[in-house]
């Protein structure tokens, strides 16, 4: 590796690190506000539990902000070396521009690697365990998520209130069970349950959380619009599921790519629709690990374009490059065709480098 190599890859490598850095900061902090808020309102979740949130959330990110931040930096240095005339001096010393962009490459692949590993091993592993964190933490401390004085309405058609806790046991506890309906404004209290004083236990075996009422009242809303009431000394009822319905709601975002083929090859029955949206779920991850290769194509020759004026031009186009990449895969993940949805999410990829391969013929005449 010669000199003008290790210093157009150490200028890349730390423009990429810290637009990683930034842009992953952003995404997590966004979902740790959006998904994990109303656990910190409703139910003064444990600190171990946004921490294991954010673990979980940080994989997912970085399919986006390593792509996303190479961009940036490539566009960003090679913007600065444009302008402070270091790529001219390079011209007249015999360097053509293909060869100061060989380190580029060099690092897209190895970055498109490392995304390909994550992709492929540690965000299905990721998903899987933010899935599961709110039931493990439950299982762990069933109290931990009943903070007294605040309504928790997180549990399905159901919503909780706990006057105060002592030791081991709530007291003053009121639970309202929902009717479903399709309006959300139209939701009516279909049972009241009131306890003195309530235990919880976790089941394991039969992966359900227990509630052990004492002292307890409860009220019932028949069909015909009057009420049934119970009073009972003890009573036991069930306030949450750990397995059944979340065991049957495959995602295959949480799913392995061996996970999925199996998952496919046992349930033929699925609708095509459904074995489309599960085969789609590989090839995403195939095609989002090459994003930092199609990258580099294209943002080497515009970096050099975007010199004159000043260098938010590069963020710009950055900015501009991902949304067109990253929200053409998303529409593409609609087709419900397996055939023209493959072909429309390699489509971004094999745009960008016949684009780059333009821009580059382009650019050594200038």
């Amino acid at each position: 590796m010669t000199l003008i190599d290790r210093y157009i890859s150490r200028q890349v490598l730390v423009a990429t690190v810290s637009a990683v850095l930034v842009l992953s900061l952003v995404l997590v902090m966004g979902n740790l506000f959006k998904q994990v808020r109303p656990l910190l309102v409703e139910q003064n979740a444990p600190l171990g539990l946004v921490v294991k949130f954010i673990l979980n959330v940080l994989p997912f990110s970085l399919m986006y902000t390593i792509p996303w931040g190479f961009l940036s930096a490539i566009l960003l240095v090679f913007g600065r070396l444009s302008t402070d005339q270091e790529i001219t001096a390079c011209r007249v010393a015999g360097l053509s521009l293909f060869r100061l962009a060989i380190p580029v490459f060099g690092i897209a692949l190895f970055l498109s690697g490392i995304c390909l590993w994550i992709n492929l091993n540690v965000v299905p592993h990721a998903k899987a365990s933010l899935t599961d964190m709110l039931y493990e933490q439950i299982k762990e401390n069933p109290q931990s998520l009943l903070d007294p004085g605040l309504v928790q309405s997180r549990f399905k058609n159901q919503k909780l209130f706990v006057e105060s806790r002592e030791e081991d046991c709530l007291q003053g506890f009121h639970l309202y069970q929902m009717a479903e309906s399709a309006d959300a404004n139209a939701s009516k209290v279909q049972a009241y349950i009131h306890a003195d004083q309530v235990s919880l236990v976790v089941d394991e075996e039969k992966k359900q959380l227990r509630l052990k009422l004492n002292e307890v009242f409860i009220e019932s809303k028949k069909k015909e619009g009057n009420s049934d009431f119970v009073f009972a000394k003890e009573a036991e009822p069930w306030l949450l599921d750990f397995g059944g319905d979340r065991q049957k709601k495959m995602r295959s975002s949480a799913m392995t790519n061996e996970q999925i083929r199996l998952y496919l090859k046992e349930h033929l029955e699925l609708p095509i629709h459904k074995r489309v949206d599960f085969q789609m779920e590989i090839v995403k991850r195939f095609t989002y690990s090459m994003a930092c290769l199609s990258f580099a194509f294209v943002a080497i020759p515009l970096g050099l374009s975007s010199r004159r004026k000043d260098n938010s031009s590069g963020l710009v186009l950055s900015l501009g490059i991902g949304m067109f990449y990253f929200l053409f895969t998303l529409a593409a993940e609609n087709i419900k065709n397996e055939s023209i949805a493959t072909i429309a999410l390699w489509t971004p990829n094999v745009l960008c480098g016949f684009l780059g391969i333009y821009l580059f013929k382009r650019a050594r005449f200038k």
